[in-house]
């Protein structure tokens, strides 16, 4: 579990507290009121414990605060969210999981997007989508909803065009060489960075291989200052502390002083390109 999830319950615990405290009861009786082991007070007030909607109920009408339920309960399903696991993200295939990006992004002015292994989503060709999207869907076992889920990765894309986003994106050296698909595919899709990477919106940064090591590193996808996407292997983490954002824009200002851009980057897209075309 993410850092941030756990202030956030830390948190959350710390105002349930004043609200019982405000009211006059102690944990014990606060439980015994609420039919719950004398051990569940102590558990949600230091964040060891995420209530449910219906624990909030009964928390704020013992303690006489129900005009607090509604801001309460926004709080717990706003945690819920922070840390969701694959196999709930994706119970249904991939197809909600880029809809739901679809939303996010159309709210995002700056996009900082950094990937060391593969191609950012929103750069993909339908060719090396459905060559991820295939793999992610064995790996996760999830429903086979290839074609809907690579049609929404396409929709996706046209975000690229609409709207007054900017978009500035930063990958290793390493994802021009991840072998995605055959050598077709990725001959198609490094044809599409080149391509993309000319657009005057997008400001694209390649990490080359020789680089020198300066910051820690992970995937992450920024969107403006008000959230970080995390994609680690068993669920997607969505960073919304100010802190911690701050953290991921030092890292990202770090990548994009060892990357580099316009002609540069062409060339080492280039380059990759040939050694395909020629093996």
């Amino acid at each position: 579990m993410s850092s941030t999830v756990h202030q956030a319950k830390e948190a959350l615990g710390s105002r349930l507290r004043d609200l019982r405290k405000d009211a006059g009861l102690s944990g014990q009786q606060l439980a015994l009121l609420a039919g719950w082991h004398s051990s569940k007070v102590s558990r949600i007030e230091y964040g060891k414990q995420t209530p449910s909607e219906a624990d909030i109920e009964s928390w704020s009408r013992h303690c006489n605060a129900l005009d607090q339920i509604p801001d309460l309960i926004a709080t717990v399903r706003n945690i819920e969210t922070m840390y969701v696991e694959w196999r709930r993200n994706l119970y249904t295939g991939t197809r909600k999981r880029q809809e739901a990006s679809i939303r996010i992004e159309a709210e995002t002015k700056l996009f900082r997007w950094y990937e060391p292994v593969l191609i950012p989503g929103i750069l993909h060709t339908a060719e090396y989508a459905t060559a991820v999207m295939s793999k992610v869907i064995v790996f996760y076992g999830i429903p086979d909803d290839l074609d809907a889920g690579v049609s929404a990765r396409m929709e996706r894309q046209q975000i690229l065009y609409r709207g007054d986003h900017r978009f500035h994106v930063i990958i290793a050296q390493q994802a021009l060489r991840t072998r995605v698909g055959g050598p077709d595919v990725m001959i198609g899709q490094l044809d599409r960075l080149l391509a993309v990477s000319s657009l005057a919106r997008m400001r694209l940064g390649i990490v080359p291989a020789t680089a020198p090591y300066e910051v820690p590193t992970n995937q992450f996808i920024m969107f403006d200052e008000r959230m970080v996407h995390v994609e680690a292997i068993s669920a997607e983490i969505a960073i919304t502390q100010p802190h911690e954002i701050a953290l991921y824009s030092k890292a990202f200002q770090g990548l994009s002083d060892l990357a580099v851009y316009g002609a540069a980057a062409r060339e080492v897209i280039t380059s990759a390109l040939d050694e395909l075309r020629t093996a």
